[in-house]
């Protein structure tokens, strides 16, 4: 897993370069497919449940599974970027939000309280807890912050399959859930909102945006629970 993980975490960096203003989806999940090819792993997006790419790419509104194509990035857009990988049969998947070129002062903030809950959840995947817990943490820096988090789509265990049970909520459900033990991984995704937590999905049955219109922001990692607390298997290094 974390040679998977090493994998996404490449994938991150190629598609963050490339991603300028003038620059279409289609060719960001071109660049990905050429990390894949050269580190001989395996897309666990392409073909999941019929998805035609590499990554989700969902700018501005789109929450999550935006699927690549025409759209061509502009100065003070936001775009998200979902990925993962498969070696010798084990999953890696994360996500990272990003402005192009200069991005207004609330988008800014919008992807650094993301990023935060973020942080906030993985530092709760630490033997002994509770899985829920890491919802908590995520759910209190988003609306500590002003925003929301969105209910419909969460975290979930990753292992041999990219989406196993439990599922990871983004908020508290009202239970502590199961206790958390060394080897353990789990995706950690939390999704926030500058306006209110709906969702609506695309006539394409995969895009999801915000039912307000807002913005929405998206990161992810793939995290193992160890003895010596969470190790982030989605990072270069």
């Amino acid at each position: 897993m974390r040679k998977a993980g090493r994998v996404v975490a490449e994938m991150h960096e190629a598609t963050r370069e490339a991603a300028k203003p003038g620059v279409t989806t289609a060719e960001l999940d071109q660049v990905a497919r050429r990390v894949l090819e050269a580190r001989g792993a395996r897309s666990n997006f392409l073909g999941y449940h019929g998805f035609p790419a590499v990554i989700c790419t969902s700018p501005n509104s789109m929450v999550v599974h935006g699927i690549p194509g025409s759209y061509r990035l502009e100065e003070g857009d936001i775009i998200s970027i979902d990925c993962g990988a498969i070696v010798e049969g084990y999953h890696g998947d994360a996500a990272f939000t990003m402005g192009v070129g200069r991005i207004s002062g609330e988008a800014d903030k919008l992807l650094a309280v993301t990023e935060d809950s973020l942080w906030a959840g993985i530092d709760r995947l630490r033997e002994g807890g509770r899985l829920h817990d890491v919802g908590l943490a995520v759910q209190q820096v988003a609306e500590g912050a002003g925003f929301s988090v969105v209910r419909e789509y969460v975290g979930h265990a990753i292992g041999t399959a990219m989406h196993e049970d439990p599922q990871v909520p983004n908020y508290w459900p009202g239970t502590r859930g199961p206790k958390l033990r060394q080897g353990m991984v789990f995706a950690v995704e939390p999704m926030v909102n500058l306006g209110g937590p709906e969702t609506l999905t695309l006539d394409d049955g995969w895009g999801v945006v915000t039912a307000d219109g807002s913005l929405s922001a998206h990161f992810e990692h793939t995290v193992a629970v160890t003895e010596d607390g969470p190790e982030v298997l989605t990072v270069l290094g």
